[in-house]
């Protein structure tokens, strides 16, 4: 989009107004939020006021900070399963016989003929089992041991449940 004369009036008119950056585009027509803000800060704009959210977050910070089971963020789902060890049998599944209430994990090799996939109940909001969302999801920023064939799955719980808390 090119800015002519007239949009960067308008643009100019909208940002004072309160406009969001959204609203912006849209009114304009033809451009982008991100193409809004490119031009607002390019135009030395005054930087925006906070808004009605961010503002009734910090009135209300002496509410109680826990949050329901539902808002749980992805990590913190993760650190539950991770307190959790009880693990149900595998039901292995061919490719053919996976749904959206199997675990995904592939058990083996493709090319072998016991191949097959874990079959277990998948968490909520995983498309794997408790154990094998374990190996799937790393914590940021942080590499994880290989698991030896000695190692005990105990064992590797116990440094997930160490590597997440940290």
């Amino acid at each position: 989009m090119s800015w002519d004369a007239e949009k960067v009036e308008k643009l100019k008119e909208l940002w004072g107004k309160g406009f969001t950056a959204s609203q912006i585009a849209e009114k304009l027509g033809g451009t982008t939020r991100n193409a809004v803000i490119g031009k607002a800060h390019r135009l030395n704009l005054e930087a925006r006021a906070p808004s009605k959210k961010s503002s009734s977050n910090q009135n209300n910070n002496y509410k109680s900070s826990k949050k329901p089971m539902q808002h749980m963020t992805r990590k913190q789902k993760f650190q539950s399963i991770l307190l959790d060890k009880n693990f149900e049998p595998e039901n292995p599944k061919s490719l053919e016989e996976l749904t959206e209430t199997t675990c995904k994990w592939p058990i083996g090799h493709p090319d072998e003929d016991n191949f097959y996939f874990c079959g277990r109940k998948p968490e909520q909001d995983f498309p794997y089992c408790k154990l094998h969302v374990l190996y799937a999801f790393q914590p940021k920023g942080q590499k994880e041991d290989v698991l030896d064939k000695e190692d005990s799955i105990t064992e590797f719980i116990e440094k997930k449940v160490k590597a997440s808390s940290g």
